[in-house]
């Protein structure tokens, strides 16, 4: 049996997974690479715990986590996550928000970009076909819950390579929706 601490972005109990990323993992995520560079490599943008209570290629199987964004910057762009596809690309996925401000940047395979506010207590279904990235822009960690199928996978490669074709960056003390203009 698991044990979640829903606001506070925790599970408990055998089998739980986690992963966090810091600053240092994430070169090619950013666009002000000098930005990046003059970071304090340690700095931790954000962190995963999630479970697998099947095998991962099972169809019809569902796995359950939380992802927590700090707060934070680099350069003008905000903490966010690196974003990925799923590797089988029908498979959909359910965030709900529960804590913090951020935008769910969604990107279909023909780059066309769009976003959707998290507040706590928003859902969001994300289709399949669809990348999808979060972004927090606000001052306090952004708690979201994830349900997604147990045989989705994972596609990081794509976004490494081709990048979102969009961004978040502050602008006048805003959140603002931007072309990316790299991968």
């Amino acid at each position: 049996m698991m044990e979640l601490d829903w606001l506070g972005g925790k599970i408990a109990g055998e089998g739980v997974l986690r992963l966090s990323k810091k600053i240092r993992d994430l070169e090619d995520v950013f666009e002000d690479h000098a930005a990046w560079t003059s970071m304090d490599p340690e700095t931790l943008v954000y962190s995963v715990e999630w479970t697998q209570p099947t095998a991962q290629d099972n169809e019809g199987g569902l796995f359950w986590g939380v992802t927590v964004i700090e707060p934070g910057r680099v350069g003008e762009e905000f903490f966010m996550t690196r974003g990925h596809f799923h590797a089988k690309r029908d498979r959909g996925e359910y965030y709900t928000a529960v804590q913090g401000t951020g935008m769910l940047l969604l990107m279909d395979e023909s780059r066309s970009g769009r976003w959707e506010q998290m507040t706590p207590g928003s859902l969001h279904y994300i289709p399949g076909h669809t990348a999808h990235r979060v972004v927090n822009t606000g001052q306090d960690p952004l708690i979201f819950w994830a349900c997604w199928a147990s045989d989705a996978g994972h596609d990081y490669g794509t976004i490494q390579r081709e990048g979102f074709s969009h961004r978040v960056i502050a602008s006048e003390g805003s959140p603002r929706l931007v072309p990316s203009t790299q991968p």
